[in-house]
């Protein structure tokens, strides 16, 4: 899978027998903050906002920061063995968990027919 937008978290895509695992790094962040879906050219689109409250907001000032990003948005081009219509997401321990599964491959007969000659 390929890329297409240089800035947001750690992501990593592991590929297995029957399906892809894309694991993406977002600490803090709850299910409701992400928004996964499929684009107009079928391509994986995670789009993610963490609203910050007033009352959330710390009192004084950073010295440094760097884990604030609030809001950004990923988008994905999927293998073509995607099976796009089952792919499942879910957050677990501060990680969005996507599952991509592949389509079934066709198992081709290995026997040989013959064909009588007339």
């Amino acid at each position: 899978m390929e890329k297409t937008n240089a800035t947001a978290p750690a992501i990593n895509v592991i590929e297995n027998e029957n399906s892809y695992d894309l694991e993406l790094a977002a600490p803090g962040m709850t299910k409701d903050d992400f928004h996964v879906s499929l684009d107009d050219n079928g391509d994986l689109m995670i789009n993610m906002e963490k609203k910050i409250e007033d009352n959330e907001k710390k009192h004084g000032h950073y010295l440094r920061r760097e884990f604030s990003y609030s809001k950004f948005q990923q988008t994905m081009l999927l293998p073509d063995d995607a099976e796009s219509d089952k792919i499942d997401a879910h957050v677990e321990n501060g990680v969005l968990k996507v599952n991509i599964p592949k389509k079934a491959k066709t198992v081709v007969d290995a026997k040989k027919k013959l064909i009588e000659v007339k």
